[in-house]
């Protein structure tokens, strides 16, 4: 059952990227990303409905609700670094560093929760590694940049915080409804998305959004409250270190979707960039 929840969650990562880039052309990446969020939690507490798993609120043991809290705020600060990173840099670069967050997972399920690792994930670290590292380098043309300084550093934290998101909420949701814990995790996502918006004083953005964008940003909440629950039912049932490659897989998707979209090529290197990560990922899972 796990991995037919890994992989939809894939997919929907994938497409949530797309969307989210074409609701942040004029839109502010922070209030965008407080707008959506409040999709996500009404998404979310549908499913907690649903499933009816909101009679568990009142047997939640301290630790889940601490571990499902620090989820939140690193779910909160991953997000407003990554859809800052795709507000000002290519699609077909931000993802694949924010995608290196796998190799972090892995090393800290090692080291936090004992998940061994093998010699096919030590394979799958250098392939995505490597990867990652030649879909960033810079392509070799005499068209004016595109990109906005600054991308690189906000995508890499945004991969730290990824890491950091799925060994928390591992944690958080031991013994607890994957709905239920992603419901709550969205409740501190929110509050710090909004939070971030009036100290930066953008509240009133809010008001004057493009239609069009606000649509795509509404879209793109409902593809991350479908990956968001794929992704953390998968994770009550099987292993981090196997379902976060997996998930990581939806740089696939993207990477397709922006050249569809936005017509942004891969040069030579960065496409064999694409298949050793692609290729680090499945020896994971072949081991």
């Amino acid at each position: 059952m796990w991995l037919g929840f890994a992989v939809g969650s894939a997919f929907f990562a994938g497409i949530t990227s797309i969307l989210a880039k074409c609701g942040i052309k004029k839109t502010d990446s922070n209030v965008a990303t407080a707008v959506r969020t409040f999709v996500v939690l009404i998404f979310s507490w549908l499913m907690v409905f649903v499933v009816g798993s909101q009679n568990q609120l009142t047997t939640l043991s301290l630790k889940n609700l601490l571990f499902l809290v620090l989820s939140g705020l690193a779910t909160g600060a991953s997000w407003l670094c990554y859809f800052h990173a795709l507000q000002i840099g290519n699609i077909n670069k931000v993802v694949p560093v924010d995608k290196f967050s796998t190799v972090l997972t892995i090393i800290l399920a090692f080291i936090l929760l004992g998940e061994p690792v093998s010699i096919y994930k030590l394979m799958g670290i250098v392939g995505i590694g490597v990867g990652t590292w030649l879909m960033i380098q810079k392509k070799e043309t005499t068209e004016p940049k595109k990109e906005g300084k600054g991308w690189f550093f906000y995508a890499l934290l945004s991969a730290v915080f990824a890491s950091l998101t799925s060994i928390l909420g591992k944690v958080g949701i031991t013994g607890v409804d994957s709905n239920l814990g992603t419901a709550i995790r969205t409740i501190v996502v929110l509050l710090m998305a909004w939070v971030v918006v009036f100290v930066t004083k953008k509240q009133n953005d809010v008001r004057y959004l493009d239609r069009k964008e606000l649509r795509y940003i509404v879209l793109s909440g409902f593809a991350t409250g479908a990956s968001w629950l794929c992704y953390y039912r998968a994770l009550q049932t099987g292993p981090a270190s196997l379902i976060v490659p997996i998930d990581k897989l939806s740089i696939v998707v993207s990477i397709i979707f922006s050249y569809i979209v936005f017509k942004e090529k891969l040069s030579k290197k960065a496409l064999f960039g694409l298949l050793c990560i692609v290729s680090g990922t499945l020896v994971m899972l072949v081991g």
